[in-house]
């Protein structure tokens, strides 16, 4: 239904092709994402989208041939958890590849057991810059963008829609990703736009649920500019509690990944605040690559569950779709034999795969480069929750980091300059 990228083959490689010896009678594949707690807002649609996606591939044959069988690990009892079940994954359940994992701070403890175990792993959800830049992991892809272009987009977009901010406040939750969004953002708007006044730095902890004192705060900064890198959970009751005490027309709230929470606020997101969608998965994307793609891919989803897809379930679809395009290479690559776990990770290095909105490629460091799409929320009639408008479509390698530098140092030499490259926007 994705496609597997013009590189690589069929989506749906069949097993007419790879008949050898040593193929498994199963394909193991071990995901860890969040099936309880707030999060699980993100991590049960992208397992539905999972369930649905391997259900179509084993429809069509498998991959290579051999059946796929996803086996689901909840990612929120915690890191130290994680880490048995990625052990366990592997050495008890036989896993050829595991996906792993929604949360920055369970990829910082996952991906070094890929280099231990020699397992390729593929980071399918988590946006923390420091996966790469701070050491190499040979078994280790990330099949979407990360946190720096996810960071730098919107604010670029900012920068062009709203250039007279003079303040900001940021409240972000208090671990890996959220401390590590905030110095990115700081770090390129200290660049773009120097003399910002920063009037409040707010960490709740991850997956509270009251915000009632940090919104009594901002509305008494007044900031002009509110940034959240908050998700899930968090993220809505945060949102809901602004609205509630009229935040929204004090400040204008800059949201880098909020489109997965548009449809639970329903009509409680205002219009004209900034959101992103850590990538470019929007359902309403203004010019994908193959429209009929990204249709069906929406359509499956609605049809089965009554709700559109977010971003995980592109993340998800991504991970899916990369782990055909990977095994149809080395499979190829070993004249139809089944590839051993260093012949597996080969493949990946610089694979290039289809999405449901368009195309990936994993360069030599394991990153993904996706495009970011960003915009003001708005409503129309098709949607009864707020989509954006007037949207941006950032080129991936415009907003990341390039291979080999740390992004933190890379964001303090950007140049006002960059804002006369942003695109304009898409009419859509």
């Amino acid at each position: 239904m994705l496609g597997a990228g013009a590189t690589a083959g069929s989506l749906l490689f069949a097993g007419s092709g790879a008949h050898a010896q040593g193929k498994p009678s199963e394909l193991k594949v071990g995901i860890t994402t969040f099936l309880s707690g707030s999060a699980s807002v993100f991590g049960v649609p992208a397992k539905q989208m999972g369930e649905l996606l391997f259900e179509e591939i084993n429809k069509a044959g498998g991959i290579g041939g051999v059946p796929v069988r996803p086996i689901f690990v909840d990612e929120a009892p915690g890191t130290d958890h994680l880490v048995g079940e990625f052990r366990r994954l592997v050495q008890n359940e036989g896993v050829q590849l595991i996906f792993a994992s929604i949360s920055s701070g369970s990829c910082l403890a996952c991906t070094p057991l890929s280099d231990e175990m020699k397992k390729t792993t593929l980071l399918w959800d988590c946006g923390t810059q420091r996966i790469f830049e701070e050491g190499s992991h040979p078994f280790a892809f990330r099949t979407q963008g990360y946190g720096t272009p996810e960071v730098l987009a919107p604010l670029l977009y900012l920068l062009k829609h709203k250039p007279d901010f003079r303040t900001l406040a940021v409240i972000n939750q208090d671990y890996a990703w959220g401390r590590d969004s905030w110095e990115l953002w700081k770090a390129g708007m200290d660049a773009l736009k120097p003399g910002v006044r920063v009037v409040a730095e707010m960490f709740p902890r991850f997956g509270a649920t009251d915000f009632s004192t940090e919104v009594t705060r901002l509305l008494a900064a007044r900031p002009d500019v509110i940034l959240s890198t908050s998700w899930g959970g968090d993220l809505v009751t945060l949102l809901r509690q602004s609205a509630e005490r009229r935040l929204f027309e004090r400040s204008t709230f800059v949201l880098p990944i909020a489109e997965a929470s548009m449809q639970i606020l329903g009509r409680t997101m205002p219009a004209g605040h900034i959101i992103g969608a850590r990538g470019d998965h929007f359902n309403n994307h203004p010019s994908p690559k193959d429209p009929a793609r990204l249709k069906r891919f929406v359509d499956m989803y609605r049809a089965k569950y009554n709700e559109y897809p977010i971003y995980p379930c592109h993340h998800m679809a991504q991970a899916i779709s990369a782990m055909q395009a990977g095994y149809a290479k080395a499979i190829a690559a070993k004249g139809g034999g089944w590839p051993n776990d260093q012949e597996l990770a080969n493949a990946f290095r610089g694979l290039t795969f289809d999405s449901p909105t368009s195309t990936i490629t994993l360069r030599e460091d394991g990153q993904g480069l996706e495009d970011q799409i960003v915009g003001l929320s708005s409503f129309n009639d098709k949607y009864p929750f707020a989509v954006p408008k007037d949207m941006i479509l950032f080129p991936a390698a415009m907003v990341s980091t390039p291979v080999g530098q740390k992004s933190t140092d890379w964001l303090k030499t950007l140049k006002p300059e960059i804002l006369a490259q942003v695109p304009a926007p898409i009419a859509g």
